[in-house]
C-alpha cells in the first residue's frame, strides 16, 4: 500500500476516532456503560430485538444491570452532543448547498400505563384507508440530506415533543438553534448559497418561512391540493379612495380556470417517474388571518409572498395512479434552473424515511420498554451518536455481502451493509471507555417482602373539548370547504 493511499485511509480514521473521543466526553455520568452500548449496537449482528440482549455483545463488556442502570441513571450533555454533530462533514448539494429535512416520527407506546407525557400520534398504513391514533412519544428530527440515489441522510437533532407542544412552533425554535450551530461551526458562511429547509404537509410553509426570515434560509415544502392562494395587489390607480387592497385574486389549487400563464415551466426525462413536469407561479401568498397559529400576531398580519410549482409525473414505481404535487417556496423570481432543482431537492426529502426505517427496524430505536420519557431522550441520542459513526465509517468499509446480495461499490454500501464492518473496523478507532471494575450485586429486596410502592399511571394526553363543543354529526357528503389560510 503506497504512503498516500495510506494517509488518504488514515483521515476517515481520525475523523471517527475524534467524534468518538467527543462523544464520550458528552456522557457526564454512566460514560462507561453508555459508551460500550453504542458499541454494541453497532457491533451486534443482526438487527436488535432486545435491549438486553446487547450485554450479550462482545464489545459490551458490563452486565445487563449496568446496561439498565446507565440509561435510567445516566447523563448526556445534550447541548455538547448537538454542537459536535453539527461540526462534523456534512453532505452538500451539487451547488454546495446544505439542504436539511424535519419531520416528525412516532416511538409508539400504547400499553406503556406507567410512563408519563405520552400524546396520541397518528399513524398510517396500519390498515386500509386507517389512520388510527397511538398514544406514543414523538420525534422531530432535522437530517441534513444528500443529493442522488442514496439511503443516506446526517441527523442533526432530535427534539421530543411535550404534551401541548405545536409542532410548527418547536420545529421552528429546533431549526433556528440548529442553523446558528452550524454557522458557528462554520458549515455556512457569508457567500454560501442559502440553506434550504424541506418539509412536508404537516407544516405550515409559509408559517415556517416567516419565522426564519431572519436567517440565511429558503423553506421548500409541500401544500394540500385544496388549498386557495392569492397573487399580489394590483398597482393602486391614482384619485382611487378608500384603503387600497392588500390581496389579488384567488389562486385555487383545484380550479385550472385561476392559474393563468405559469412565470416558469420546465419538462425533464427520469428513470423512475418517467416525464416530469413542473409549472411555477410567482409571488402568491395565503390570506392569513386572525386564527390559530396567527391569534397571536399583533397589527397586520403579513403578507407572505413565495412560488407556488405544480409537479406532473407520468407514473410512480409503485404503480400507482400520479396525483400532482403542490409546492410552496419562500424564494420569488424563480428560474427554470431554480424550479428543476426545487423539485429534485422536494423528492430527496423522502430519504428521510430510510433512516427512520433504520432507526427502528436495524438499530432498535423503539425496542426497549423505557418507563420514563428522560430515558428515551438518551436512548434517541445514543441512536443519533450511533448512525454519525456509521456515516463516518463509510468510506473504510468493506461488502460483507451476504451470498444471496448483489455485490455493491465501495460508494453505495448502506447504512446496514456498512454496520456489518464496523466490527473489523472499531480496533483501529478510539475506544475511550475503561474496563469494567470488580463489583458485587447489592442485597436486593430481602426475600419475602413485596413491592408495596404501586407505580404511579399516566394518562394519555388528549385536547380538551370545552363543555360549548357542539355534538360530534355524521360525515358530510358534500366537498370540504377550500382552505384559504
Amino acid at each position: 500500500m503506497s504512503l498516500l493511499h495510506h494517509a488518504v485511509r488514515q483521515d476517515p480514521f481520525a475523523e471517527l476516532s475524534r467524534f468518538r473521543g467527543e462523544f464520550y466526553s458528552c456522557l457526564t455520568r454512566r460514560a462507561d456503560a453508555l459508551f460500550e452500548l453504542g458499541d454494541a449496537v453497532l457491533c451486534a449482528d443482526g438487527p436488535v430485538r432486545s435491549l438486553v440482549e446487547l450485554s450479550l455483545v462482545g464489545e459490551h463488556r458490563r452486565g445487563h444491570g449496568g446496561l439498565y442502570d446507565a440509561l435510567a441513571a445516566g447523563r448526556v450533555d445534550v447541548a455538547r452532543l448537538r454542537r459536535a454533530l453539527a461540526a462534523v462533514p456534512l453532505p452538500r448539494a451539487a451547488d454546495n448547498q446544505l439542504v436539511l429535512a424535519a419531520d416528525i416520527t412516532c416511538w409508539l407506546r400504547p400499553d406503556a400505563h406507567t410512563s408519563p407525557q405520552r400524546i396520541l400520534c397518528h399513524t398510517y398504513g396500519r390498515g386500509k384507508d386507517q389512520h388510527i391514533p397511538v398514544p406514543g412519544w414523538p420525534y422531530s428530527v432535522i437530517c441534513a440530506l444528500e443529493t442522488g440515489r442514496s439511503s443516506w441522510t446526517a441527523p442533526l437533532d432530535a427534539l421530543r415533543l411535550a404534551p401541548g407542544d405545536d409542532a410548527a412552533t418547536v420545529t421552528a425554535g429546533q431549526m433556528r438553534e440548529l442553523v446558528e450551530r452550524l454557522i458557528a461551526a462554520g458549515q455556512w458562511r457569508d457567500g454560501d448559497p442559502e440553506i434550504l429547509i424541506v418539509v412536508d404537509a404537516g407544516y405550515d410553509v409559509p408559517r415556517l418561512a416567516f419565522l426564519l426570515k431572519d436567517l440565511p434560509v429558503q423553506v421548500l415544502g409541500r401544500m394540500r391540493s385544496d388549498r386557495v392562494l392569492r397573487r399580489a395587489a394590483p398597482p393602486r390607480t391614482p384619485g382611487t379612495r378608500g384603503r387600497p387592497p392588500r390581496h389579488g385574486g384567488e389562486f385555487v389549487f383545484g380550479d385550472p380556470a385561476t392559474w393563468d400563464t405559469p412565470d416558469a415551466a420546465t419538462v425533464t426525462e427520469t428513470r423512475l417517474y418517467g416525464t416530469a413536469t413542473a409549472r411555477a407561479w410567482d409571488r402568491l401568498h395565503p390570506r392569513l388571518t386572525h386564527r390559530s397559529a396567527w391569534t397571536a400576531q399583533l397589527g397586520a398580519l403579513p403578507v407572505i409572498e413565495g412560488t407556488v410549482i405544480r409537479l406532473q409525473v407520468d407514473h410512480l414505481p409503485s404503480g400507482a395512479t400520479p396525483k400532482p404535487v403542490w409546492l410552496w417556496w419562500s424564494g420569488t423570481d424563480a428560474t427554470e434552473t431554480d424550479i428543476d432543482l426545487l423539485w429534485q431537492a422536494f423528492l430527496r426529502r423522502f430519504d428521510i424515511e430510510h433512516t427512520f426505517r433504520l432507526f427502528k427496524q436495524t438499530l432498535g430505536w423503539t425496542c426497549p420498554k423505557i418507563r420514563t420519557p428522560e430515558a428515551a431522550d438518551r436512548w434517541s441520542w445514543l441512536i443519533l451518536a450511533v448512525f454519525t459513526q456509521l456515516r463516518l465509517a463509510r468510506p473504510l468499509a468493506a461488502d460483507l455481502r451476504r451470498p444471496w446480495e448483489k455485490p455493491s461499490p465501495p460508494d453505495r454500501l448502506t447504512p446496514a451493509r456498512v454496520r456489518r464492518d464496523f466490527r473489523h473496523l472499531r480496533p483501529n478507532a478510539a475506544c475511550p471507555a475503561e474496563a469494567p471494575k470488580p463489583s458485587r450485586p447489592g442485597p436486593g429486596r430481602p426475600p419475602g417482602r413485596k413491592n408495596t410502592r404501586a407505580t404511579p399511571r399516566h394518562d394519555v394526553h388528549t385536547v380538551r373539548k370545552t363543555d360549548t363543543a357542539k355534538p360530534r354529526q355524521r360525515k358530510s357528503t358534500t366537498p370540504r370547504p377550500r382552505r384559504t389560510g
